[in-house]
């Protein structure tokens, strides 16, 4: 644990390296006093926890207030070490060509020809040996090597491209040729500086951007032309294709950037209401068609346990896959259902395309996959209530509606409280059916980002970090999340404090 800790350090990933030391101080801490013996059998259980559980939450909130994504996922300390693979041929270099050998034991090596007609053979970091061609043909066969044919090539530029060959190390094979490559960018960790050898630049970092960057040239180019822009003087490696950015604090820029941009809160006032509309909406449904089927099925209905099986079928059906048939039943064109009112209005019913149709679609698929549920868990808690309150409400003259509203719903919602709140919070992040039904859509007109109807807050920070065709941004996902938590623990706060008032009611029952 602690090398893996040295390890992180090294690549400059402090979070995790500390997340590591910090476990194995626990551990050792905990087996190490006596005092602690009870701990020891939870020890496993305490260190998963702090590294599945604790640490990620702790990472979301420092990835918010960096830059990290596309173009900048590794750190400063990782981009160095990979620009620093890359290398060149001088223009003074002798090249050579090749052929290819392998022996038994699957290793590979080549024997190599200069322009003048000499040849070696050429094996990992070995010294060059000399061999003698006849005819200025390489042999079939050369100290229990064996010549490989044209199409095995591929083979031996897969297994020695990436090593660095001969006696000094500085060989490279490539497809046509191997040549004395030579180390382009050098990182020196002192200064924090990268120098190009081939063109003698020195490139810094650009701290507030996450960027290596010639500033020497940035400011050249800024005496001459006043509008020069600084990302043109980025460094860019053929190992990067682009900039060679790495990963920097960047404080509560990405939180400005959720409230302040308009193209990403232009359309947030609609999808902050439907959120609401559809975690409420879902809730108060499902409750009320699981209570319902559970008051029914409480009375001696004929066949009950059959009824109750086959109502639990949609519980049972993965979300994704029962999205995915309802999605397909309501196609205007090619489902069952979407077919059938096609036929009896007269016209193609829009469920995809009209933004009303698409949120009615989705409440009551959500509603179909979570009756089940409250269905199950309302039977349940009204089994438990005594049956002689009743029977004492019926002495008193309470009507069924009395008894319902003044003992049945107060002694439930002790029992259901709870997870009402808990289904609130999962319908407010109910990613699967938004997605799966429409993919948020349809679009929202005139917003310069991925945003739909039916989208809610998480699927549209899930389109504005991986959907918006820029790439991957960790950083302003990981901000929406820290806004999303606020948003349910606040809601959570405040529906805990309403349950509290139904457990009183139910005491004076």
């Amino acid at each position: 644990m602690l090398f893996r800790s040295y390890q992180f350090l090294n690549d400059g990933i402090y979070e995790l390296a500390i997340v590591f030391a910090v476990i194995t101080l626990m551990v050792n801490v905990i087996n190490l006093n006596p005092r602690l013996i009870p701990l020891r059998w939870i020890t496993p259980a305490l260190a998963l926890m702090t590294l599945m559980v604790i640490y990620p939450i702790v990472y979301t909130v420092y990835v918010s207030l960096t830059n990290f994504g596309d173009g900048h996922l590794l750190t400063k300390q990782q981009v160095a070490r990979q620009v620093e693979r890359e290398r060149y041929l001088p223009e003074d270099a002798v090249g050579y060509t090749w052929e290819g050998y392998t022996n038994e034991a699957g290793e590979y090596a080549v024997i190599i020809t200069d322009a003048s007609g000499n040849s070696f053979f050429l094996r990992g970091n070995e010294p060059l040996v000399p061999v003698t061609l006849e005819n200025g043909e390489a042999p079939e066969t050369y100290e229990g090597y064996t010549r490989v044919s044209r199409l095995q090539r591929t083979a031996v530029v897969r297994a020695l491209s990436g090593q660095a060959l001969g006696p000094d190390q500085n060989l490279g094979l490539t497809t046509r040729s191997v040549a004395p490559y030579v180390q382009r960018y050098v990182f020196e960790p002192v200064a924090q500086t990268i120098t190009d050898q081939l063109t003698g630049d020195v490139y810094v970092g650009k701290e507030d951007v996450g960027y290596f960057w010639n500033e020497a040239a940035y400011q050249a180019a800024l005496a001459e032309n006043p509008e020069a822009r600084p990302s043109a003087f980025y460094l860019t490696t053929t190992t990067f294709g682009t900039g060679a950015g790495y990963r920097v604090p960047v404080g509560i820029q990405n939180f400005e950037r959720f409230f302040n941009s308009p193209a990403i809160s232009g359309p947030l006032g609609t999808i902050f209401i439907w959120t609401f509309t559809f975690a409420f909406v879902s809730v108060a449904s499902t409750f009320a068609m699981g209570l319902l089927i559970a008051l029914l099925l409480q009375a001696k209905t004929p066949g009950r346990r059959i009824f109750r099986t086959l109502l639990i079928v949609p519980y049972a059906i993965p979300a994704l896959i029962g999205v995915g048939v309802w999605r397909g039943m309501l196609n205007p064109t090619q489902g069952v259902i979407g077919q059938f009112l096609s036929d009896v209005l007269g016209y193609p019913v829009p469920v995809f395309s009209d933004p009303t149709l698409a949120r009615v679609s989705i409440l009551f698929i959500n509603l179909w996959l979570g009756y089940p549920y409250f269905m199950l868990v309302c039977s349940g808690a009204l089994a438990s209530i005594p049956r002689d309150m009743y029977e004492a409400a019926e002495v008193d003259g309470a009507n069924p509606w009395q008894q319902f509203v003044n003992l049945t719903m107060p002694m439930l919602m002790v029992a259901v409280g709870p997870l009402l709140i808990a289904s609130f919070t999962f319908n407010f992040n109910n990613f699967v059916v938004i997605d799966t039904f429409a993919e948020g859509g349809p679009p929202i007109p005139g917003t310069p980002t991925p945003a739909g109807h039916t989208d809610i807050l998480i699927s549209y920070a899930f389109r504005l970090a991986f959907g918006t065709g820029r790439g991957a941004d960790y950083g302003l996902a990981s901000a929406i999340t820290m806004i999303i938590f606020v948003i349910v623990a606040a809601i959570t706060l405040i529906q805990f404090r309403f349950t509290r008032s139904w457990e009183e009611v139910s005491e004076n029952v």
